[in-house]
């Protein structure tokens, strides 16, 4: 074969460009609609969460985990065990503590002095739920005074027909000293401080210079150290 004679690989390797091109661009193409139709659902599903309430998150995680406790719950119940004893037990000792705290106030809260009558009916809510009734002294006390003097009306007389006990007298006794310890520890934090600096005149001055302190105390403290000082300008 001589040099001159026309080979055949030209139109060949130029048909096989044109079908790589082909190749290449129905893949670019299968990539856009695949990148086009994964940017309407996340469009669609952004809409969605938008339509949504603003705590439907929150809701839902705590939607989840309520049902993630009823199942906890029901298995060591299944198992013979207390599910309080055991939660406690899975948590830190200060989570666990505040845990109670809460559900405390959340069973009698505390909302602010209202008036004497809501202060009495707080603190009686709070003794009666300590208390640990005795139902067997109940019923021997029913027996002894009747019905017609156990559940009195307004023309009963009841006067020395109720005979405590000595261990009722005890418990009584005995809350009574404790409400009286509580009480002191609560106003001990009130108590004089014998080591605060004295500033004040008079004790209308003394509350006086605790608000001024209060708001603008972290303003004017580097003053009130150079006065101390005597460096002062």
């Amino acid at each position: 074969m001589s040099d001159s004679e026309p080979t055949s690989s030209g139109p060949a390797s130029s048909g096989s460009k044109m079908k790589d091109f082909n190749q290449r661009f129905r893949d670019l193409h299968k990539m856009r609609q695949k990148a086009r139709k994964e940017n309407h659902a996340q469009v669609v599903e952004e809409d969605r969460r938008k339509k949504l309430p603003k705590n439907f998150e929150a809701k839902k995680e705590r939607d989840q985990w309520q049902v993630k406790e009823l199942q906890d719950r029901k298995e060591a119940e299944d198992k013979g065990l207390d599910y309080e004893r055991v939660r406690s037990l899975e948590m830190s000792a200060d989570v666990t503590e505040k845990l109670e705290q809460k559900r405390k106030r959340k069973k009698n809260p505390d909302q602010g002095f209202a008036s004497y009558e809501d202060m009495t009916l707080r603190q009686h809510t709070r003794l009666t739920a300590a208390l640990d009734p005795d139902l067997e002294s109940y019923k021997k006390m029913k027996e002894c005074v009747g019905g017609e003097q156990f559940y009195p009306t307004a023309d009963t007389l009841i006067h020395g027909n109720h005979y405590p006990t000595t261990s009722a007298m005890d418990r009584l006794v005995k809350d009574v000293h404790g409400q009286v310890k509580r009480r002191e520890q609560y106003h001990r934090r009130r108590l004089y401080d014998p080591d605060a600096p004295i500033d004040y005149i008079n004790e209308k001055n003394k509350k006086f210079n605790k608000k001024l302190d209060k708001y603008y105390g972290k303003y004017t403290e580097d003053i009130k150290d150079d006065l101390e000082r005597g460096t002062a300008i």
